[in-house]
């Protein structure tokens, strides 16, 4: 049957796929549209099963926080050449399956996959659509969301790191923006001393004195040494005792205590790519 260029360009208005792969999509299904956005939809999948040994390496990640601040999420969305990451519709389209997480609050990308995007396609079927339409591998491939009394997030420009922070209580908007920049720029691994994991103790611990001993430092020097430095270890690598980055004269903490004595972080989620 003869498709007319307006016909083609009607589903190319609703999915977003090149003129020629709509033409024929259309002429497979006879006219049907619904047909033929399942068959744009299946040459994503055989796109996706294509290049199922490509690396997605370039993404976007972003980050929201429900309006009552209480709840945020990071979503990171990978493909494989910064090109698309620069693509406006392609940020759209992150954006999306990001305010679908931020309303819906999913507990892993699998039940993210099965919501609904836009009330037609869940998001696994529109990420399908995007695999058709763009021709490169991508997906959802990590997931962060954190709940507390007070939620910020931070998303870095160029859209490649993404933070959300959690407080105990209320606090000023730019005192929790300035919180989550501080973990975007000094990549802290836990928020206080108490929670850092014992293994990482260990190990921390263990490189100290390998390099007091290196130094030539005496046998029986070697465990007050490496606690010395465990001790600045935390300094640079827990959040409320870093410097913090606007004033290296008071740490996270007091900055903290200076709005509010009983102000802190219950937790922090950190996603960057590379």
């Amino acid at each position: 049957m003869s498709i007319s260029a307006g016909e083609v360009n009607k589903l190319r208005n609703i999915t977003g796929a090149g003129m020629m792969d709509c033409k024929k999509a259309l002429t497979e299904a006879g006219g049907d549209y619904d047909k033929a956005i399942e068959l744009l939809r299946k040459k994503g999948q055989k796109v996706a099963a294509n290049r199922s040994d490509r690396e997605a390496k370039e993404g976007v990640i972003l980050a929201k926080v429900t309006p009552d601040g209480k709840n945020g999420v990071i979503v990171m969305v990978n493909c494989e050449t910064d090109f698309v990451t620069k693509n406006e519709e392609f940020i759209a389209f992150v954006q999306g399956i990001t305010d679908v997480a931020v309303s819906k609050l999913p507990k892993s990308i699998d039940e993210l996959k099965t919501l609904s995007f836009d009330g037609k396609l869940t998001v696994a079927d529109k990420i399908m659509e995007q695999v058709g339409k763009i021709g490169e591998k991508i997906d959802v491939t990590k997931l962060e969301t954190i709940s507390a009394e007070k939620v910020a997030g931070y998303i870095h420009p160029g859209n490649r790191l993404a933070v959300i922070v959690g407080f105990n209580k209320s606090n000023p908007d730019d005192l929790a923006r300035n919180i989550a920049m501080q973990v975007a720029a000094m990549a802290p691994i836990a928020v206080d001393k108490g929670d850092v994991s014992q293994e990482t103790i260990d190990k921390e611990l263990d490189i100290a004195k390998e390099l007091a001993k290196q130094e030539g430092k005496p046998e029986n020097m070697l465990d007050k040494i490496a606690q010395g430095r465990i001790q600045k270890f935390y300094k640079e690598s827990t959040l409320l005792n870093q410097e913090y980055i606007r004033d290296n004269k008071k740490t996270i903490a007091q900055y903290l205590s200076e709005t509010d004595k009983s102000l802190t972080v219950t937790g922090f989620k950190r996603i960057a790519l590379g």
